[in-house]
């Protein structure tokens, strides 16, 4: 017994223990600061941290290549994604393609399937996958460990959300700090977390992907269209996760804007005959660069 409670205390993560528990606490203060200029400021990094830079760079760009960008734009993706305190490039892109290779099963860093808690945060503050060498994890992701950006921008993950919530201390004062930094990245640290726990457990699966992830309407709303989970398992390499019209995914509509610009191309999409699939069927993984049609 005592030998066990050790090594819980030895695999804990403590930097991380006390920044999750720091932002917490101030996300718990906002709520007696009221401030409206912190609700509209918080929202709109909310959406640029967690939708443009977790699920439209961190996910769909740099782990999946599901679509290519000019490099510069790549990077501000990078930024914005950082500023979800989430850590760098390397250790996220490296942690989701090994959950992609192990889904729900032994060495998956994040299944529901040892335990829910676990799945939704344990995994970060007490297991392995925080005490990886930046080399090991190098290895996982030559892609991003070759791009000196990506490198050094992975050492320095915590200076964007530093600097950005300095200055938003320094202009709008504290009740606005506490709305827009820590409100606003405590939210969506647990609407991330959500992909990882809730969308592996609740919701329908359309395709037999051989595990657990799950299609979650509320999921996706609270994650600007990763919700759509057993849509992207199938499907992985997917620029689009909802695959009806009605599936909500804004990830998806902010990215064929960026088409529209011209500063996205080589969009994957999936190709399969929807006649031969119904809501529970096994998919034909194709992923193509040309667009496909998908009701």
């Amino acid at each position: 017994m005592l030998t066990n409670i050790i090594q819980k205390i030895k695999a804990s993560n403590w930097i991380t223990i006390f920044f999750m528990a720091a932002f917490h606490v101030g996300a718990i203060l906002a709520l007696f600061f009221f401030s409206w200029q912190g609700i509209a400021l918080g929202a709109v990094l909310w959406w640029l941290t967690g939708g443009v830079g977790i699920g439209m760079g961190y996910h769909r760009l740099l782990t999946h290549r599901s679509y290519k960008t000019p490099k510069w734009l790549e990077y501000l993706l990078t930024i914005f994604a950082t500023m979800a305190l989430e850590g760098g490039p390397i250790f996220w892109v490296a942690t989701h393609r090994l959950h992609h290779r192990l889904s729900d099963k032994p060495g998956d860093p994040h299944s529901p399937r040892d335990g829910a808690w676990w799945s939704h945060m344990g995994w970060i503050l007490s297991g392995t996958a925080m005490h990886q060498s930046t080399s090991s994890l190098a290895a996982q992701v030559p892609d991003l460990a070759n791009d000196k950006f990506h490198v050094w921008i992975s050492k320095w993950h915590w200076v964007p959300l530093t600097v950005s919530g300095l200055l938003i201390l320094a202009i709008f004062g504290w009740p606005v700090t506490l709305w827009a930094v820590f409100f606003r990245v405590t939210l969506n640290l647990h609407c991330t977390w959500l992909v990882n726990s809730a969308a592996h457990m609740f919701g329908s699966q359309r395709f037999d992907t051989g595990d657990d992830s799950r299609n979650s309407f509320w999921v996706a709303l609270l994650s600007w269209g990763e919700g759509w989970h057993n849509n992207h398992h199938a499907h992985a390499q997917s620029a689009r996760h909802g695959l009806r019209w009605w599936q909500i995914d804004i990830n998806w509509y902010c990215i064929k804007t960026l088409q529209m610009l011209g500063l996205a191309w080589d969009i994957k999409l999936p190709r399969f005959d929807d006649a031969r699939v119904p809501e529970f069927g096994r998919p034909v993984p194709v992923a193509v660069t040309a667009e496909s049609p998908i009701r």
